[in-house]
């Protein structure tokens, strides 16, 4: 048996957002890679991958920075803004017209994060290792948490247990 839901216009402006998608990524797919390539050199930098959670009273922020030179990388706090900006230089042994096809992202990226409110801008903690940045910011004790007890009453106990 159906049941009737009403009439939502956003859920099919989405189905046609899904399609009109498809049909674009099926034509455009088929053209020559010169065409890609011309494409790609129209988009400017590149936004690496991100990860941030906390951990132990310490917020610690992951970028994964593979091919990109430490000395390329600035982390600055602006305000309540943890801004990271870097450069990847494209590799020399491969001229621009030799690409059949390239994912990677080249040149200036810049990421910006904001801070929990009470950071120590001088306390944050930058490492780089295996190609991937780590910040550890240290959290004020009124933001690192704190673990909230459940009272179970006895009757309830019984019930879960069975």
């Amino acid at each position: 048996m159906t049941t009737l839901m009403p009439w939502n216009p956003f859920r099919e402006l989405r189905s046609w957002h899904r399609d009109i998608d498809e049909l674009f990524n099926r034509l455009f797919s088929s053209f020559p890679f010169e065409r890609e390539r011309e494409e790609m050199a129209m988009v400017p930098g590149w936004l690496p991958a991100a990860e941030s959670f906390t951990k132990d009273g310490t917020h610690i922020v992951r970028l994964d920075l593979p091919g990109v030179d430490p000395k390329d990388i600035d982390v600055s706090v602006v305000n309540d803004t943890l801004v990271i900006t870097g450069h990847r230089k494209t590799s020399e042994e491969v001229k621009e017209k030799e690409y059949h096809y390239k994912e990677i992202g080249y040149g200036k990226f810049e990421r910006r994060l904001a801070l929990p409110k009470g950071v120590d801008g001088e306390k944050i903690k930058a490492s780089y290792r295996n190609g991937v940045l780590e910040l550890s910011i240290p959290l004020p004790a009124e933001l690192a948490g704190k673990k909230i007890p459940i009272l179970i009453e006895e009757g309830q106990t019984k019930k879960l247990a069975a």
